[in-house]
Order: structure tokens, then sequence, then C-alpha cells
């Protein structure tokens, strides 16, 4: 299919036929999600993919019981992990200084691995630290600080970062569904769920958070609600 083909074929679909589906075309389509963009790369996301059918039960309850979830044949949910914050970061960085070693003028290397040593060895553990009382807030009062001199990033505080990883999934959730459409199979995101149940279930860290759930399966002929509603284009569209 088209692009324009797997935007209007995908839709929030309520309703499954009981119709198995492979769970490695799921894992396939999750191994292209991760292809998503995230905030400088961080990569602070888990995808579990849900094919045990006990599991699927527990976690139709969590859900509330709505048919997206009752109804499907696999789940996925869409995790932030803050906590592993210094660990991805590491990685970032053993990537990138390679990537500098092997891509770079030579008289650019070291230059080139000091910004990126500077980034993800001491820039983004002072961003992500969730856990030690008022370092967020410390952060926004030197951001705003700085942005009375120059143009600063004042987005900066606990909640902020929170919002940013948050984002970061919802873009490796949407390519996911994506993926799914193109392979012919059909998806809906949920945010009605009891998250702490999730976390129970999926024996996640306290510091982790919910940031979807994405049912799996086959259209029934009442999985789709109607025709899709979109407010008119010129409402949302502004060229400046």
């Amino acid at each position: 299919m088209s692009l324009s083909d797997i935007l209007h074929h995908r839709r929030a679909v309520r309703e499954y036929l009981p119709t198995p589906i492979d769970p490695n075309i799921v894992k396939d389509c999750l191994a292209l999600a991760t292809l998503a963009p995230t905030s400088s790369n961080m990569q602070l996301y888990e995808c579990y993919h849900i094919t045990d059918k006990a599991t699927l039960a527990t976690l139709a309850k969590a859900c509330l019981s709505q048919s997206s979830a009752t109804t499907a044949d696999q789940m996925v949910v869409f995790v932030i992990r803050p906590d592993l914050h210094r660990q991805r970061a590491t990685s970032v960085f053993a990537f990138e200084r390679e990537n500098v070693r092997t891509y770079s003028p030579v008289h650019k290397v070291d230059r080139r691995i000091k910004k990126f040593d500077h980034y993800y060895n001491r820039l983004m553990p002072l961003l992500y630290t969730q856990d030690v009382p008022l370092v967020g807030t410390a952060r926004k009062g030197v951001a705003c600080a700085i942005s009375k001199v120059r143009p600063m990033q004042k987005d900066v505080s606990k909640d902020d970062i929170r919002i940013v990883m948050h984002k970061s999934c919802g873009l490796v959730a949407q390519t996911f569904m994506l993926a799914m459409s193109e392979r012919g199979l059909d998806t809906c995101p949920m945010e009605g769920f009891d998250g702490a149940m999730i976390k129970t279930l999926l024996r996640l860290p306290a510091i982790a958070e919910i940031n979807m759930v994405v049912s799996c399966g086959v259209r029934s002929e009442q999985g789709v609600w109607g025709e899709r509603f979109r407010v008119p284009f010129d409402e949302v569209y502004r060229q400046i």
C-alpha cells in the first residue's frame, strides 16, 4: 500500500474477529516502530508484546473491559522508562563516538567526540534525573535565568521531561500502528486503563509509566464505528 492507503486504512478498531494473527508479524512491526525518532535519540521506552491468553484477560480488565481489549488477539503496552536514562545515554554516546571516528574529518574528531561526551554523559543525566528532590525546579530556574540573555529551552522541569518521553513513545506507537496497517492488520490505541494494575501485571518499577495500550487483531464488521470524523483542515492548518 502507498502511505496514503495505509493512513486511510488505519482506524481505531473497537471489535475484532476471533482470527489469530501471527505474533511474528506484530514483532516485526514493533521492530520497524523502533525506527521512529525520539528526543535526543534517548529511546526511553519499552514495548511489551502480550500474547499469553491469561495475561491478555487480565490486561483487558485493566483496560476497563472495553471491547477493543476483550476481543483483541494480542496487545502491546508502550511504557516510558526514565530510570534507564543513564544506560541509554551511555549506549548512544558509545555509538556516536564510533560514528564520529568513522565518518568525520580527522581534524574534527576530538572536538565532536567531546561535544557528544558533554551532551550524553553530562547534560542528559542532568535533564532526566527524576528521583532527586528539587532537581527539576533547579533546572527550570537555571534555564529561565539563561533565557534572559539568549534563547533557551525552558521546559525542563520534571513534568516537562515526562511530557518529552511520552511524546517520543507516542511516535513509536503511531509508527507501530502504521506498520500493522501496511500488513493489513488492525489496531486501537487505548488510554482508558488502570495504569497501576498494568504496572503490577508487567512487574514494572514505580517510576515507569504506561504511555498507551494498543490492541491488535482483524477488524469485525462492527469494528469500525462508521465514517471517520476530522475537523475541517482549515481549522488546524496555518501557513505563515
